[in-house]
């Protein structure tokens, strides 16, 4: 009987629905509605919509180019393993340590979205738990669920996102017809009211919102079909949240104004819970605690999506000798990559405890840090993409003139949230998170250089395997 450990992950366990639940549970689109449209707001004013749907157009060019990837080849490294095939293992390294910042963040984001709105639940029956408690009851069982079934975890976001996104479409339904279904909203049409500062940080919201739309790509391995299943997740997730986050953007900025606190008029950038605020302003005070639930729940979804995914970049990337061989082990029972996904959990967990240990800045406020954070990590994996899609249909004889425009045009695209997080400089602390993001990317890209110096020959053994296994033959790696 052989002793050594399982390497390998459950194959063909994961169907379309199940990936697309992957994809859409990243996305979170509860998360916008609940706590990132009042954000847009504050920078896009009226024209937030707008903002999400530039946002969303360039994503799907970013879509576009990792479906070159995505329709030829299957694997669990997503986007790492892509990058490396256009621009090698080395810069392929950095696409996959832009994804661990990323996962890492954005599950934060959901993590700390949970404690949010838990807190609201627990508070209104008299009971009150600190932030670190709450944290740890999210991450702990979002490893349980992933650590046990890949499948039944999927099927969980699934369950969670579409009851939470059925019950806020009810709500907007009922706001707009409190206005007249056919009513038009002129002064979110104002093109006059656009400013280039609005509109680049609005889309680093939109970014924010709308990142994870990739995430299928990280079950190659276990999808079925994977090669049709997953593109068609990459493109229909996006069309679907993007279409959302525009309907219920609208609705909010049109339902929330005019709206008083205390007898003072209250922006919708200053309303912390708009769907709380709406559901009272509209007569349907009952949807509330509904509505917190769902978003709480939606919340862990997200953080469980993100310690999923994280985890099998892990898994990938200790296949090649970037991270201990230890990580590439897969449970024998289970078959998920459980010390990947403990490593993700502990991360995380220490991350945001010691985030909220050290200041006074409540849950709420870690929630857009974290988001901000890890949406520069996808900006990041998505720019490297963009460039390695070219590079890999030219080795493939396959490149072609409209393939290089929607390079071209996916990276000039990503340049709007790339300089809008810079310029004009956002407050503090916002103005130091690119450059922490920098130093990050530094220490990575050292990493990368010290292993190709340091072990060329193990170097040299992940260009085989990724050639033998990802490419067609005649095809080489890049050094």
């Amino acid at each position: 009987m052989s002793t050594q450990p399982e390497t390998k992950l459950r194959p063909q366990c994961l169907n379309f629905v199940e990936l697309l639940a992957q994809n859409i549970a990243l996305i979170s689109p509860t998360m916008t509605a609940a706590l990132i449209v009042p954000l847009m707001f504050s920078n896009s004013g009226n024209m937030s919509w707008f903002s999400f749907a530039l946002g969303s157009i360039m994503l799907l060019f970013v879509a576009f180019n990792l479906n070159q990837f995505a329709k030829r080849l299957t694997g669990s490294g997503s986007m790492y393993t892509y990058s490396s095939l256009g621009m090698g293992p080395t810069m392929g390294s950095m696409s996959g340590w832009c994804l661990l910042w990323a996962y890492t963040f954005i599950g934060l984001a959901g993590t700390t979205g949970f404690t949010v709105f838990a807190g609201k639940i627990l508070d209104s029956m008299g009971i009150h738990l600190p932030d670190v408690l709450l944290f740890f009851i999210c991450i702990s069982a979002c490893f349980f669920l992933a650590y046990k079934d890949v499948v039944v975890s999927q099927i969980v976001m699934l369950v969670f996102e579409v009851v939470s996104c059925t019950l806020i479409t009810i709500l907007c339904l009922i706001v707009l017809a409190h206005h007249g279904l056919g009513m038009f909203d002129s002064a979110q049409f104002d093109i006059k009211s656009l400013t280039w500062s609005g509109v680049g940080l609005g889309v680093v919201v939109a970014v924010f919102s709308a990142v994870g739309f990739e995430s299928s790509t990280a079950f190659g391995e276990e999808a079925k079909n994977g090669t049709k299943s997953i593109p068609r997740t990459i493109i229909w997730s996006l069309i679907i949240t993007g279409l959302f986050f525009i309907f219920v953007t609208y609705t909010e900025v049109l339902g929330t104004r005019g709206y008083t606190d205390q007898g003072k008029s209250v922006t919708l950038d200053a309303i912390d819970s708009p769907l709380t605020v709406l559901s009272g302003m509209y007569g349907v005070p009952w949807l509330a605690i509904p509505l917190e639930a769902c978003a709480m729940t939606s919340f862990f979804a997200l953080a469980l999506s993100c310690i999923n995914a994280g985890s099998r970049v892990i898994f990938a990337m200790s296949r090649h000798g970037a991270f201990h061989n230890c990580f590439r082990e897969v449970h024998e029972v289970n078959k998920t990559p459980h010390k990947a996904l403990a490593t993700m959990a502990v991360i995380m967990f220490g991350i945001i405890s010691i985030y909220c240990l050290a200041g006074p800045r409540a849950a709420v406020d870690a929630f857009g840090d974290a988001g901000t954070m890890g949406a520069f990590g996808f900006i990041g994996a998505y720019a490297l993409v963009c460039i390695a899609a070219p590079m890999y249909l030219k080795k493939a004889g396959e490149l072609k003139t409209k393939d290089m425009v929607i390079c071209v045009v996916a990276l000039a695209l990503l340049c709007i949230p790339a300089v809008g997080s810079v310029y004009p400089a956002p407050p503090a602390p916002d103005n130091y998170f690119p450059y922490v993001f920098g130093i990050y990317l530094l220490a990575g890209l050292f990493r990368a250089f010290a292993f190709k110096v340091r072990d060329p020959k193990t170097l040299s053994q992940v260009r085989e395997e990724l050639q033998s296994f990802h490419l067609p033959a005649g095809l080489a790696i890049p050094k």
